[in-house]
């Protein structure tokens, strides 16, 4: 098993802690390997097997436990006197109005629950409802590049590393399969079709599969555009697929509550306001995106946009796309201990293109930091406080910004 150590360390902090603890993500980015190793860290450090209660309700073998009550009187039953006792859920969204469930276990003492889930879906709602601010979210994600590394690249360049990171995938099983044959595409295909069947189509009830399907790929092939409903629907509808703006809508919901896309909102940096239109968006994973798309047109710059966004969203920032005046900064970060401003680009060694790199980030004002991440091997430089260095650093956690 791959160690996924943010994640593992964020469980075991808050082990025993009277809030319930909810992992999401998208689906085979880990989550069932994540519960089964605090498990094992459960085992390790003095708790009994008779303490924990582990049902995946993927397996068949719990499938009378997806009726609530069932469920309910199934988990009462292993419940000890003065004794803890860890309850772990996985996929908890099979289970019809498991919000009632967990809230029932939850007022009981001695109880540590954890649940997993492959959409956003469970969060809304009634349990948000039922269980506000007593649950914590951890979102995972695929690997992050240093995880990739970790596992796959002894005896390669970073450089090398990378390359083979975006041409394979960064979904853990992937990284035992063989990278020089089908393997991987055909597993990455089975990743998407599943979660377009179940958390997407299944859940929203759509007939026009095709129609959910070309918006996809459009958003696949146009990672790093700014992109409105109606620039979407407009051009599926020039394409020959007339679609309206209303139903793109639901699709791209449809496509972030499974989490197979992310969307980075806008946001006036000069005003201090969020702005509604031209959103980009960016995929979970670019293997998936090559699996979809094939390697054609091969969009560097976008694509190091779309690795660094989520590495970004991995360390807790939230991310926006900036807009100064008439031009763009590409992410605006702002966390608990401030905002600081990021331009990606492929390479800046042509003087043209740092003008334009730069051009954003020296319009705004403030004394925020700024930076310009590139995949160039050049020693850092800094053009009057503004920081360029290497993206590739920044993901293995040798620089920060």
């Amino acid at each position: 098993m791959i160690e996924r150590k943010e994640y593992f360390e964020k469980l075991v902090g808050y082990k025993d802690k009277k809030i319930i603890k909810v992992v999401t993500g998208i689906r085979r980015c880990g989550k069932s390997t994540l519960l089964r190793m605090f498990q094992e860290y459960l085992l390790d450090n003095g708790v009994e097997k008779i303490q924990i209660v582990a049902i995946n309700f993927e397996d068949y073998e719990f499938e009378e436990l997806k009726d609530p009550k069932e469920l309910y009187k199934y988990i009462k039953s292993k419940l000890l006197p003065n004794r803890m006792v860890y309850v772990i859920l996985d996929e908890i969204q099979n289970v019809k109005e498991f919000q009632k469930v967990v809230d029932s276990l939850f007022i009981k003492d001695n109880i540590d629950i954890y649940l997993t889930g492959s959409n956003a879906y469970m969060l809304s709602g009634e349990l948000a409802t039922l269980l506000s601010g007593r649950y914590i979210k951890i979102e995972m994600l695929p690997l992050s590049f240093a995880e990739y590394v970790s596992v796959r690249g002894e005896g390669k360049s970073m450089d090398e590393n990378y390359q083979e990171y975006i041409e394979t995938s960064s979904f853990p099983y992937a990284l035992y399969l063989e990278k020089e044959n089908r393997q991987i595409k055909e597993y990455l295909s089975s990743i998407y079709d599943t979660v377009i069947l179940k958390d997407v189509i299944g859940r929203k009830k759509i007939t026009d599969i095709m129609m959910l399907e070309s918006v996809i790929r459009f958003l696949m092939d146009n990672i790093g555009n700014q992109l409105s409903t109606k620039k979407i629907s407009d051009t599926m509808t020039s394409n020959g697929r007339g679609i309206n703006v209303r139903t793109v809508e639901s699709y791209l919901s449809a496509f972030m509550n499974s989490y197979i896309v992310y969307q980075a909102k806008r946001f006036d940096i000069k005003g201090k306001q969020y702005l509604k239109t031209l959103e980009k968006y960016y995929i979970v994973d670019i293997g998936l995106r090559n699996a979809l798309l094939g390697n054609r047109g091969q969009d560097v710059g976008h694509i190091l946009e779309n690795v660094v966004y989520l590495e970004l969203i991995r360390r807790g920032y939230e991310v926006y796309v900036g807009k100064v005046e008439d031009v763009e900064v590409d992410f605006v970060v702002k966390n608990e201990q401030g905002t600081k401003y990021i331009q990606v680009a492929a390479s800046v060694r042509d003087e043209n293109t740092l003008k334009r790199e730069l051009k954003p980030l020296q319009k705004i004002q403030d004394h925020y930091p700024k930076c310009i991440m590139t995949l160039d091997r050049d020693p850092v430089a800094d053009y009057e406080g503004i920081r360029r260095f290497n993206a590739l650093d920044f993901f293995m956690h040798k620089i920060d910004i």
